[in-house]
């Protein structure tokens, strides 16, 4: 299995902006609640549809974007935790939400292909880029991206479905490895219906991802997905099989109990609808230390339930290879049914803060831990 170290069309501009001084006093910030001993704070408003994060070296903060259909750059020159400058690397791209940092270089997913701004750190006022890779599918549908890293320098693409349920071919329903160098697509992981985020244990070396389950079958079924790959090419049961226990009605007919079993069933079974996209194992040492290897995932929230679920950051714990423990790490997204925020996806700071990009508020925040 695959282990973790972790011009063209479109008209480039680029954009350097002063971002909008962050209020102590924000409503929003002020709803949000966490574990005693943290505390949350800007990095950066004003970023439209943030997605995907990537940190360089020198900690420029990389930002992706699905519908703002931009690539920006947050810089916080005097480190005080509060991005004081915000760049838009390029626009009109296909739903660029995914980043990757290989070697000084920025990888960026879009829908149909992948572009990389070479050594972006020092070409951020007059950025280009070049394209790598456009053999990707060109369905919108599920066609936004979360990419990263092995440490055998392939990039992992995932490819959603470009429906709610359907039998597609092998192009679709995967999570892949790119070898940059000889353009060849190898299979991770098959059966998954739309990853949008996934992170290697630490401890393990094993790929977790999340996945998010099929609408259409009532508030409550079927659930949405916590995953880990044991070999490459494992199938996860989408279409026939959802949430390892939910036989499709359409594509699982005729199915019994011992056909599922030949599906992996999720580590954890989320609630219905919840969509979980980034998942983040936490590395750095500013958090307590029982948070230290913490799986935190980002539940985006509902858009087709009575009642929104969702809506919040959580964390799980894992021993041995199990979720022994499922919690919540930031709450007060949801305001009754009210949706104040949508968190997406995870990066840390040198410093070990953990940054959480929303795409509704158009906000990263920075969360510490202050152990006074």
């Amino acid at each position: 299995m695959i282990r973790f170290g972790i011009l063209a069309t479109a008209v480039v501009t680029s954009l350097l902006m002063l971002i909008n001084p962050v209020s102590a006093n924000d409503e929003l910030l002020a709803r949000l609640t966490l574990p005693k001993g943290y505390e949350l704070n800007y990095f950066a408003k004003n970023v439209e549809n943030a997605r995907q994060l990537a940190v360089s070296s020198s900690g420029v903060v990389y930002v992706g974007s699905r519908k703002a259909g931009k690539v920006y750059a947050l810089i916080d020159h005097n480190q005080d935790g509060v991005a004081d400058r915000q760049i838009v690397l390029a626009q009109g791209l296909n739903m660029p939400s995914g980043l990757a940092f290989n070697q000084g270089d920025l990888y960026v997913a879009e829908v149909h292909r992948i572009i990389r701004f070479k050594n972006i750190d020092k070409q951020l006022t007059k950025p280009t880029f070049e394209v790598v890779f456009d053999k990707l599918p060109t369905a919108r549908h599920h066609g936004w991206k979360f990419i990263r890293f092995a440490d055998n320098g392939e990039l992992l693409v995932p490819v959603g479905v470009p429906c709610n349920v359907c039998a597609e071919d092998e192009k679709y329903g995967r999570i892949f490895s790119l070898n940059l160098e000889s353009k060849k697509l190898t299979t991770i992981a098959q059966g998954v219906r739309n990853s949008v985020g996934f992170d290697i244990n630490p401890q393990s070396g094993a790929l977790w991802f999340s996945d998010n389950g099929r609408d259409m079958m009532g508030d409550d079924i079927p659930p949405d997905e916590i995953n880990r790959v044991s070999f490459d090419g494992e199938h996860f049961g989408f279409p026939y099989v959802h949430g390892g226990s939910v036989l499709d009605p359409e594509f699982g007919k005729g199915k019994t109990l011992a056909d599922m079993q030949k599906y992996t069933a999720p580590k954890l079974a989320l609630q219905a609808h919840v969509a979980p996209l980034g998942i983040h194992f936490y590395r750095g040492k500013q958090f307590a230390k029982v948070m230290h290897n913490r799986l935190f995932v980002a539940e985006h929230g509902s858009w087709n339930r009575s009642e929104k679920v969702g809506y919040r950051v959580m964390m799980a714990t894992i021993k041995e290879g199990e979720i022994t423990a499922y919690e919540p790490f930031i709450s007060g997204f949801l305001d009754k049914e009210q949706t104040l925020g949508r968190p997406v996806a995870f990066a840390e700071l040198a410093d070990g803060s953990l940054l959480v990009s929303d795409d509704f508020a158009n906000a990263i925040y920075r969360v510490r831990y202050n152990n006074k």
